[in-house]
């Protein structure tokens, strides 16, 4: 069974809390759970993680390079900042899709821009949080 990772950045962890007008009320967890759920119905293994810190990413990019065969991630602010996370993941050998609960295109200018999109198969932003169901299910095709 294929595994992906799914890696989310920064402030994800107050999904539910934070700016609800933005990224509605469901958790991380219900998210994770979710994930989880359709994995297994698509033939996948979800490994599920987040953190605030730019390196633990890049770590955990690094340990999807022997342990998975795709990745889904979130990185959050990362998008916009973040050279490292994005050469973190031209490492990585499968395929990447990009995930962003909001438009990144109707927000703050400088949220306009993602490094990680430079490596992504595909971007899904503005969504909501359908947007890792999405990815999970283009995922299963592309590993299938």
């Amino acid at each position: 069974m294929p595994t992906v990772f799914i890696l989310n950045g920064p402030n994800l962890n107050l999904l539910g809390q934070r700016q609800p007008e933005i990224y509605g009320s469901v958790t991380l967890a219900d998210i994770e759970r979710d994930c989880d759920a359709l994995g297994r119905e698509l033939g996948l293994q979800t490994r599920f993680f987040q953190s605030n810190h730019e390196g633990v990413i890049v770590d955990t990019i690094h340990e999807a390079r022997q342990q998975a065969q795709g990745i889904i991630i979130n990185p959050a602010a990362f998008s916009h900042t973040s050279v490292a996370v994005l050469d973190a993941l031209n490492t990585f050998d499968g395929p990447v899709i990009e995930v962003h609960i909001s438009n990144i295109h109707k927000r703050e200018a400088f949220r306009h821009h993602s490094y990680v999109s430079l490596r992504a198969e595909g971007v899904i932003a503005g969504l909501g949080v359908e947007g890792y169901q999405l990815a999970l299910r283009r995922m299963a095709s592309l590993l299938g």
